[in-house]
């Protein structure tokens, strides 16, 4: 990792390389040449010309200057790791904060430029149109002076997904790939996504954090597929079972050349997905490019077979009994107090227990545990030398999920710690709305072809009548084995234009944030069906009438098996429907966990259950 005291070097030797190829400013993304999520330090570029370490922020290198543009989220820790780096923190949450397109258009008058591996193609197009006329192109700068001690790509091995746990086989989805090509009148689909590599091709590996990912890239033709990883990461057996679906090992690095050296070849491609440089290379080479969006494999991964849905009942199972376990644990000590507790220890401890589930291989991303304050901030993540304590009485919000061979859980809840007749109106009317419309989303059923934007206001509903509101996303899709985060479909204010389908997950995530004070957030995972294919007490779904349109309904099927936070909740303020669901729920919840606890575990469950 760069120390401050070797980034004015750097800065140094890249405007150097500026200097020879004529460029007047350098823009360096926080991102990799598969747009992931989650990344691999061998590109981390941003973090090492800046010092910032953050997860999001772009640099932009000048002559004369070097800017870091993050959000408020790294405001504090930005300004920590820029002292003595020459960079200037940009606070792009502020409003009056130019844009880097609106700064580069106030302050550089020669030539900008970008590594092509590190935009995707959408990407760079946009940024081409908004600093017009300033003329974009495109070369890797940091690569020459990036030289020492830069972190390898990962080696770590591939492994092949088992179809018990896939559901479909790799010939069955390459067919129906091969099936959109010609629809497409295409004759290829270019692949970039980590995500849906995996999935297409029933492959995991652990090359980046929290995502069990395999780095390469896939060219699907009308008669092969070819699978663009480092040979080092696949034995033999594995490279014979791939052979034997089909799928061709070519050299991670020589995707470029193959695009360039095809000709007169129409290929699809996602261009939210897939980087410039390989758009770039399949131009130079003769290439008809066609952009879709979102990739059909990505369209064909959120819709969930019988098999990894069943799967993902079965995770949320074991994420349950480690909950329990948990927050078990919680309740006593917090009425011994005989361990200093932190946030970071509270998020080691629900790992341990997470580990000791039936296929748990890793978290599905880093525990988000904020204590009091620390809860208002969104995403906020716990570092060592600046955690909080867990002392003293008040709110602890926990966002956390699992990795397990049969599926992926997040899950968010807020709990009360200490003194319960310390708990305010005002805490308990913020819990009850964020619940009610928790509740609401939960239970709402809707036609075929809804958007997620058309369900927002579900969750935002009851909290928006009060003048609050919440700024991140209501509901994310989440993948199967894969990324907590997927698409193409979501809930969220922003009009999103794919519709809600059968067998997509999403989460179910409303929130208060009282800066300074406290954060609430509940979050379950909810399964799309069919309407009425539940098998719910009819005090909470009323039995679904003749549709008159012949249109198929939906609604939702709540997989995460954890209690809510009762002592948090003004009873007064639901409805009979909403505590019919909250009891119905809680009794699901006891009943399916119950047969996989001790007595003294399904007794404190039975507690946190109990009816009303």
């Amino acid at each position: 990792m760069p120390t401050m005291n070797n980034i004015p070097q750097r800065l140094t030797a890249l405007r150097e390389q500026m200097k020879k190829a004529g460029i007047s400013a350098y823009i360096v993304p926080g991102t990799d040449p598969h747009n992931s999520e989650y990344m691999a330090a061998h590109w981390a570029e941003m973090q090492w010309i800046s010092g910032f370490q953050g997860e999001t922020g772009t640099a932009v290198i000048t002559a004369d200057q070097a800017l870091l543009w993050t959000d408020s989220r790294y405001y504090l820790q930005a300004e920590q790791e820029l002292k003595g780096t020459t960079v200037s923190l940009m606070r792009e949450s502020d409003i009056d904060c130019p844009t880097i397109a609106q700064w580069l258009k106030q302050n550089v008058q020669g030539t900008v430029a970008v590594n092509a591996e590190m935009y995707t193609v959408n990407a760079f197009s946009s940024l081409r149109e908004a600093i017009s006329p300033l003329p974009l192109t495109t070369c890797d700068l940091i690569r020459p002076i990036w030289t020492d001690n830069r972190p390898d790509i990962p080696m770590n091995p591939l492994y092949v997904y088992q179809d018990c746990y896939a559901g479909e086989s790799v010939e069955s989805k390459l067919t129906r790939v091969r099936r959109v090509l010609k629809d497409e009148h295409a004759q290829a689909l270019l692949i970039a996504a980590l995500d849906e590599i995996g999935w297409l091709l029933n492959i995991r590996g652990t090359d980046v954090d929290y995502t069990p990912c395999v780095i390469g890239f896939a060219l699907v033709e009308e008669n092969r597929c070819t699978l663009f990883v480092d040979s080092r990461k696949v034995s033999k057996e594995d490279a014979a079972t791939l052979q034997a679906q089909g799928i061709t090992l070519s050299p991670y690095e020589s995707i470029y050349d193959t695009l360039h050296e095809g000709k007169n070849t129409t290929v699809i491609l996602d261009g939210n997905r897939v980087n410039e440089a390989l758009y770039e290379a399949l131009s130079e080479g003769n290439n008809k490019v066609k952009l879709i969006s979102p990739c059909p494999v990505q369209k064909m991964m959120s819709i969930k077979n019988e098999t990894e849905i069943q799967g993902e009942r079965t995770a949320m199972i074991e994420d349950g009994v480690a909950l329990t376990r948990f927050f078990r644990w919680l309740d006593q000590w917090q009425n011994k107090r005989d361990s200093d507790e932190t946030e970071l220890t509270l998020a080691a401890r629900l790992h341990d227990y997470r580990a000791q589930g039936k296929h748990f291989t890793d978290e599905s991303f880093c525990t988000i545990a904020g204590w009091n304050a620390n809860g208002a901030i969104v995403h906020y993540h716990a570092e060592p030398d600046k955690c909080a304590r867990i002392e003293g009485d008040g709110v602890l919000l926990l966002d956390s999920g699992g990795q397990y061979l049969d599926g992926t859980t997040d899950i968010t809840r807020t709990v009360w710690i200490g003194d319960e007749t310390k708990i305010t109106d005002r805490l308990r009317r913020d819990y009850t709305l964020v619940m009610k419309g928790h509740i609401a989303l939960a239970r709402v059923r809707f036609p075929k072809g809804t958007r997620g934007n058309q369900l927002d206001i579900l969750a935002h509903q009851y909290m928006w009548q009060e003048g609050i509101t919440y700024g991140h996303g209501t509901g994310h899709g989440v993948g199967h084995f894969m990324g907590c985060h997927e698409g193409p479909a979501n809930i969220r204010t922003d009009n999103n234009t794919n519709p809600i389908q059968e067998g997509n997950i999403f989460s179910d995530e409303p929130g208060i944030y009282r800066t300074g004070e406290y954060g609430i957030r509940t979050e379950n995972l909810v399964l799309t069906v069919k309407a009425g294919s539940q098998h719910l007490p009819s005090s909470v779904y009323q039995p679904l009438s003749e549709c008159t349109t012949g249109e198929q309904y939906y609604e939702f099927e709540t997989l995460t098996l954890c209690f809510y936070d009762m002592r948090l909740l003004d009873l007064s303020m639901l409805t009979e429907d909403e505590k019919t669901w909250i009891n119905a729920y809680h009794q699901r919840v006891y009943d399916t966990l119950a047969p996989r606890l001790s007595e003294d575990e399904r007794q404190y469950l039975k507690e946190k259950c109990k009816l009303y």
